[in-house]
């Protein structure tokens, strides 16, 4: 070795051991990153499936939706949100770790100590867990497709697809939940209608009887048109009577006839006085009790209406209770991973790299601004 390359190395030596910066930054740091990632980090397989929340209820025509449509189906955003909720919730953790036993799988001594739960805070918590969930599953949502994909990490392949499969399962229980409760509000609505309706009905019937049988009438109208063609009958009869005595006074003033015609029509008049007072006399006239049964019988008649409505929305529920009102299609079935993604070795050795290239040329420079404005 030469006296120029001995005195290279020696000057290198000396500018690293004086640059503490750099050693703090970069050079362990990257060391760090070495030996974590290269030999400690343990694998970890992503398990990924797609799906969609469609309803037939709505229509749309863009893109996927369009196709959906052309099929009776289309999206439906907002429960897609809700399996998203539940996928992500503290129930959805609880079953898998009572069905797959999560926490075990995710605290096995395979793994290495900082990656596995509970990792370097010792916190074993169900909250400590819960976030730890959080970032091995993820839930992705394109707003222009509506899918939905679902990425699950575990340290093997068999764990992370497990997962995976069983949180569909649950997503897709949920959605069947949501429509078993749909039609039963559906229906009980429905039927709720119906029985009140059936009350109303009823009410308005009892209450046209009872008039009925206390006022002693049927239809006053009718039976007021029947009096007055009674009346007529009778005016025709009086006219008739009284035309037949008057000539009978001038041809023959003392005829024994004319008592018996002043008499029958006396009786006459009396008779189309009675008469004509029951159509339209006091108040047990026809007339009057006329306004108290067309009320009856309007009440009755939209009592009956809203019976047939609601009797027609029960049907048309219990049609519509029949068709399943949400679907979870599985577009993407979870897959069984034969290769791990993470970490990503390289790529995060030369990110740590990176990182402490620009902190210290950030600490350098405020470090001689210092000493700049000291000197």
């Amino acid at each position: 070795m030469n006296q120029n390359t001995s005195h290279g190395i020696k000057s290198n030596f000396r500018f690293f051991a004086k640059n503490k910066i750099l050693w703090l930054t970069v050079i362990i740091p990257t060391i760090l990153a070495c030996i974590y990632f290269g030999l400690i980090a343990s694998d970890v397989y992503v398990s990924e499936s797609r799906f969609v929340v469609r309803s037939p209820q709505r229509q749309t025509q863009t893109g996927l939706n369009a196709f959906l449509a052309g099929t009776g189906f289309s999206r439906s955003q907002d429960d897609t949100y809700s399996v998203h909720d539940f996928v992500l919730s503290r129930d959805a953790l609880k079953e898998l770790d009572e069905q797959l036993g999560v926490r075990k799988a995710f605290s096995s001594r395979d793994a290495d100590f900082i990656n596995r739960f509970p990792g370097l805070d010792w916190d074993d918590s169900f909250e400590s867990f819960y976030r730890y969930y959080k970032k091995r599953v993820g839930v992705d949502y394109d707003t222009v497709s509506s899918i939905t994909t679902l990425n699950v990490r575990a340290f093997t392949a068999e764990d992370a697809k497990r997962i995976n499969d069983l949180l569909l399962k649950m997503g897709e229980r949920l959605v069947n939940n949501l429509n078993d409760r749909s039609r039963q509000d559906l229906i009980k609505f429905a039927t709720q209608e119906v029985t009140i309706a059936e009350t109303k009905a009823k009410t308005a019937a009892l209450a046209l009887s009872s008039f009925r049988t206390s006022q002693s009438v049927f239809d006053p109208d009718k039976q007021s048109a029947i009096q007055l063609q009674g009346v007529a009958k009778l005016q025709e009869e009086l006219l008739a009577t009284e035309a037949q005595l008057n000539q009978i006074k001038r041809v023959s003033p003392k005829n024994p006839q004319v008592a018996s015609l002043t008499s029958r029509v006396a009786t006459l008049r009396s008779t189309i006085a009675a008469e004509t007072s029951k159509v339209a006399g006091g108040g047990a006239s026809l007339t009057s009790k006329s306004a108290n049964f067309e009320r009856l019988v309007l009440d009755k008649g939209f009592a009956d209406k809203q019976l047939a409505s609601a009797l027609t929305s029960l049907e048309t529920a219990r049609s519509e209770a029949e068709r399943k009102q949400l679907y979870l299609e599985r577009l993407v079935q979870p897959n069984l991973p034969d290769k791990a993604l993470e970490p990503r070795r390289v790529r995060s050795i030369f990110m740590v790299f990176a990182v402490g290239m620009m902190a210290w040329g950030v600490i350098s420079l405020l470090v001689a601004s210092v000493k700049e404005h000291a000197d």
